[in-house]
């Protein structure tokens, strides 16, 4: 389900958008929601809270602030929903891509351009959220490409994401919710309550810990080494890895 917020000052705009999501729900059999807000305060303390929106529609001249600005603001919590400003002034275009705008859409909106425009950015949700994960940081709402996850450990109530450029994201939660969430893809595995790894970073696997590549040892609990041996042999020889032995 994809999750699609707009803000504009002027209710008119405002009741035409609502309309033209709706149009384009129903015409295009997509799968979205849609929530609408009239003033910038309003939709950052939606997202100062931790909602979380795929699709921003976001007015660039409104009263008070303009919307490059609460684009900024809004980065500082969420650095993923993809933002496409409306305006009838092309003034603001430059800026708009400094705070990583996907689009500058000119007004009046109409479906001949709308339309074109949601399948693009919607086919774009759908490719990072087919093997992506968003996380709750202390640096706000980010989504992580799920290749570049080594391995996942839990210490209290933390999650602790090992990325591949030695990057270590921090989130709560439990590992099980996780793992529950991750069963989807056969490269992860839990060998240890407290881990949870990428198999394709494993660099060796010995009697008591399994080494990945940037040299972490991921403890193995005793009696467990076989049975995780032979997984991580299915998982290689089912993604054609040659052995020698």
């Amino acid at each position: 389900m994809i999750k699609v917020a707009f803000c504009d000052d002027d209710l008119s705009v405002l009741a035409e958008m609502k309309a033209l999501l709706e149009q384009y729900r129903v015409k295009r059999n997509q799968e979205i929601t849609y929530v609408a807000f009239q003033s910038s305060l309003e939709l950052l303390t939606e997202i100062e809270k931790g909602v979380c929106f795929d699709i921003l529609l976001l007015d660039v001249i409104m009263p008070g602030e303009n919307g490059i600005s609460i684009a900024k603001e809004i980065r500082q919590y969420d650095t993923t929903v993809k933002i496409i400003f409306l305006t009838s002034s092309s003034e603001y275009a430059v800026q708009s891509y400094t705070v990583g705008a996907y689009f500058y859409q000119m007004k009046p909106v109409c479906e001949e351009s709308f339309f074109p425009l949601m399948d693009s950015v919607i086919s774009e949700c759908k490719k990072e959220q087919q093997y992506s994960l968003v996380l709750r940081c202390k640096s706000g709402i980010t989504r992580i490409d799920l290749d570049r996850l080594e391995y996942c450990e839990v210490i209290g109530r933390t999650l602790l994401f090992h990325m591949d450029n030695e990057t270590v994201l921090e989130s709560t939660g439990k590992l099980d919710e996780l793992c529950d969430q991750l069963a989807q893809y056969e490269n992860f595995l839990r060998p240890h309550r407290s881990f949870l790894i990428n198999m394709e970073y494993i660099q060796n696997i010995s009697y008591k810990a399994i080494t990945m590549d940037n040299l972490a040892q991921i403890p193995i609990p005793h009696g467990k080494c076989s049975e995780i041996k032979n997984t991580y042999l299915k998982y290689a020889f089912h993604r054609k890895q040659v052995f020698i032995s």
